[in-house]
């Protein structure tokens, strides 16, 4: 790079790195607030508050990252702009390709970043959280709540105890609801958890099992001394973990399992996963993209840029609700795949196309700046009040 290339290139770097880490910390504190319950309500420690909220930081930055480029790319462009530094290098003889180059350079870097990230670390921070979440869910004794308070657990599971005596439990309420057509209450006036060959074991001690069965009402009592309930049973499919696609390898996604429960129920789902991760690193190429083409022509008035800015941020707005809208539709069909990789390619097309043509850079800049003379607060006011 030239040095006028290496001083474009620090300038975008650093508004990026700055717009990144501020979006990401923010969205992560309100993501970790929503997580307090773990300390607050299930007794967790506070590093492994840490360990879950640090595990959605991957996918933070991959829908951050493109965005907080987009913008910086919008900063760069309009500040270079205003500082007359962008006509200074036009007037030099610098081409458009080499004034693009130093944004180009930094979206391969972020494209190379984000493509490693949703190919591999997303998919494994996801497993790795929905690994953390079912041992936390498994494990009653950190579940446990203040005594006399009536505590679901997980949607249908629903636990409470009067109080404790050491390590054990007393009084002890157990309902299982998550079928409604067989209801399983266990009533104990004492319970352990104990541990056996890596499964966690709620031992109960003088009890009764009230079960209910279909809408009928129909129930049944069995009283018991001594009763074990396998803690893995309030879990998935007895204790297996089930991962959902965004959750799996991208090879599992690739050739998905026949006997997967999520692939028999929707296996649409794995090919939309599938086709959106790989096309995920686009959309930071496209963003840079929209920004150049709309605010990379130097520019001499005085009128502002506000126009193109807003231009750029409704076109980057419509192309990520257009991504969205194109992973929803390869859900339902094979032929949805098409658009998922068409949105992100046809933006960076269009936008090189504008770039790389400076009439056609000027002529979109021209249309921009009437359409924003025509919609001006003083056009209208001006229009209203002739007779």
């Amino acid at each position: 790079m030239t040095r006028i290339e290496r001083y474009i290139f620090g300038t975008v770097l650093s508004a990026f790195l700055t717009i990144l880490v501020g979006l990401t910390g923010v969205i992560w504190i309100t993501q970790a607030l929503r997580e307090l319950d773990l300390i607050t309500g299930k007794g967790q420690t506070f590093v492994v508050f840490l360990v879950v909220t640090a595990l959605s930081l991957p996918a933070l930055v991959t829908v951050i990252a493109p965005v907080a480029l987009f913008i910086a790319a919008i900063y760069t462009l309009n500040k270079l702009n205003g500082d007359s530094e962008w006509v200074v290098a036009a007037a030099a003889g610098m081409s458009p390709a080499r004034l693009m180059r130093p944004f180009a350079v930094l979206g391969a870097g972020v494209a190379v970043v984000i493509a490693l990230n949703t190919l591999w670390l997303m998919p494994a921070s996801f497993a790795e959280l929905r690994t953390l979440i079912t041992q936390i869910r498994a494990d009653f004794v950190a579940n446990l709540v203040r005594a006399g308070q009536f505590t679901e657990l997980d949607q249908g599971i629903t636990f409470s105890y009067r109080d404790r005596a050491g390590d054990a439990l007393l009084g002890i309420f157990l309902q299982d609801s998550r079928d409604p057509q067989r209801v399983v209450v266990y009533v104990a006036e004492r319970g352990l958890v104990a541990e056996s060959d890596g499964a966690s074991y709620l031992i109960l001690d003088k009890g009764s099992i009230h079960r209910q069965q279909g809408s009928r009402g129909d129930g049944s009592i069995v009283t018991f001394e001594r009763y074990a309930i396998d803690l893995a049973a309030f879990g998935p499919e007895q204790g297996a973990i089930l991962y959902k696609p965004r959750e799996q390898s991208t090879a599992a996604l690739f050739s998905p399992d026949p006997e997967d429960p999520y692939y028999k129920v929707v296996p649409g789902r794995f090919r939309a996963e599938l086709h959106d991760r790989l096309t995920s690193w686009l959309y930071p190429l496209a963003g840079v993209a929209i920004a150049f083409a709309a605010l990379g022509q130097a520019v001499t008035t005085r009128q502002g840029r506000g126009a193109a800015i807003g231009g750029a941020i409704l076109a980057m707005g419509a192309v990520r609700g257009a991504g969205f809208a194109a992973t929803s539709a390869a859900v339902g069909s094979a032929g949805g795949v098409i658009l998922v990789y068409a949105v992100p390619l046809a933006t960076i097309a269009a936008g090189l196309w504008v770039i790389l043509r400076p009439q056609q850079a000027s002529a979109l800049h021209a249309r921009i700046d009437a359409l924003a003379r025509v919609a001006s607060p003083a056009r209208l006011v001006s229009s209203l009040r002739r007779p």
